[in-house]
C-alpha cells in the first residue's frame, strides 16, 4: 500500500538519496521525457549519480532534452518513476526488473494505482513536468535554460501546445518562467507540433482512409496496423501525436486510435470532449489517464479490439447510443 506524500517530502527523499534511477513510461512522450530529464539535470547539479531509463527507444526529435546529460552505469539505491500512472506502463522488461522496487512515483494522473512505496500526485496539474518544476524549486536548484526546456516540453506536449482544457493558468505561468530564462521555445513547438516526415504524412493518409464512424458519427475509430507502418516506412518518431486526430473531427464525442504492437495486440488511445470521460472509458479495460485523454491495451485482432473499446464507450456513455 503506497503512502501519499506532498512535494516537500518528495524533494526531501530525493535530497537524501545518492544513486537514483529515474523511470519513464513506454511509448515515451514529451512529458515523461521532459519531466525525467529535468529532474535528472537538477539532481546531477546537486552532485547525485542519476540516469534515466525507458523501456522503449526515445524518438530522435527529443535529442535536445538529453544530448549533454551523463547517463552513468550504476546500481541504484533509489528508484523513482515519473509520469507513470501504473507499473504496467513501464513495459514488460522494466516492470519485471523494478516493479516491486520503486521507492517514489511523481505523477499527475488521478488514476495512479499507487504501486510505489511513496506517491506524490497532483491531478490538478496539466503535466507531470509541472509537479517536477515545483520539486526542483524545493530542491533549491536554479531553473537553468537546460532544465527549463525540459519542463516546457513536458507542459507543451501534454497540453497540446496549450490548446487542451488542462492548460490552465498555472501551466501558462510555469511556461512563462521557462521562457524568461531563455529557452528556444519556437524550436520546441516547431519540432513537436509543426514538423512531419513524408512517411508520417503517408501513414496519416492510410489511417484516415480506414477511419470508421459509429453512433451517428459521435465515435471515430482510427487504426494503425504494423502493416501500415511497414508500408509507409514510418519510424518511431512518426507514430507520436496521432491520437488527437479522430477527436478533431466535427461532431465526434470520442476519438479512438488503435495502434498495433509488435505482439499483434493493440494499444488504445482515447480522446474526448466534454461529452465523455476518457479515463472512465479506459478504466473498463484496466487502463487510465485523464478526463480528456487516456489509454489502455487489449488483446485480439483489430475487429475484436474495436468491438471491445466500443463496448466500453457504450457502458460509460450510454447516451452516445441513444443521443
Amino acid at each position: 500500500m503506497t503512502k501519499t506524500i506532498n512535494e516537500s517530502t518528495a524533494a526531501a527523499m530525493l535530497q537524501a538519496a545518492d544513486n537514483i534511477l529515474l523511470l519513464a513510461h513506454q511509448y515515451p512522450d514529451g512529458d515523461t521525457l521532459g519531466s525525467n530529464f529535468a529532474l535528472c539535470r537538477a539532481l546531477q547539479a546537486l552532485g547525485k549519480t542519476v540516469r534515466v531509463c525507458c523501456g522503449d527507444p526515445i524518438p530522435d526529435k527529443y535529442n535536445y532534452l538529453y544530448q549533454d546529460v551523463p547517463q552513468p552505469d550504476f546500481s541504484p539505491d533509489f528508484v523513482c518513476a515519473v509520469d507513470v500512472a501504473d507499473v504496467k506502463l513501464l513495459g514488460d522488461a522494466l516492470a519485471k526488473q523494478y516493479g516491486d522496487k520503486i521507492d517514489l512515483c511523481i505523477d499527475h494522473h488521478g488514476t495512479n494505482t499507487g504501486y510505489a512505496a511513496y506517491t506524490c500526485v497532483d491531478s490538478t496539474c496539466g503535466a507531470a513536468a509541472m509537479v517536477v518544476y515545483r520539486i526542483i524549486g524545493l530542491l533549491g536548484v536554479e531553473l537553468s535554460p537546460a532544465i527549463a526546456q525540459c519542463i516546457y516540453t513536458g507542459i507543451a506536449t501534454d497540453t497540446g501546445c496549450f490548446k487542451y482544457s488542462n492548460a490552465g493558468a498555472l501551466a501558462h505561468r510555469i511556461a512563462a518562467d521557462c521562457i524568461e530564462v531563455g529557452i528556444p521555445y519556437e524550436m520546441i513547438n516547431r519540432v513537436n507540433f509543426d514538423t512531419k516526415s513524408r512517411a508520417r504524412i503517408e501513414l496519416e493518409r492510410m489511417a484516415l482512409d480506414r477511419m470508421r464512424f459509429y453512433h451517428q458519427g459521435r465515435v471515430a475509430v482510427m487504426a494503425i496496423t504494423n502493416a501500415m507502418v511497414e508500408e509507409s516506412q514510418a519510424g518511431e518518431n512518426d507514430l507520436e501525436g496521432l491520437p488527437p486526430i479522430p477527436r478533431q473531427i466535427e461532431g465526434v464525442w470520442v476519438g479512438i486510435t488503435l495502434r498495433q504492437k509488435a505482439d499483434g495486440n493493440y494499444k488504445i488511445s482515447v480522446r474526448t470532449g466534454t461529452h465523455a470521460d476518457a479515463a472512465k472509458i479506459c478504466a473498463v479495460l484496466g487502463g487510465g489517464g485523464h478526463e480528456r485523454a487516456a489509454g489502455c491495451t487489449t488483446q485480439g485482432a483489430l475487429e475484436d479490439a474495436t468491438a471491445t473499446i466500443l463496448s466500453a464507450v457504450e457502458q460509460v456513455v450510454p447516451r452516445i447510443v441513444t443521443g
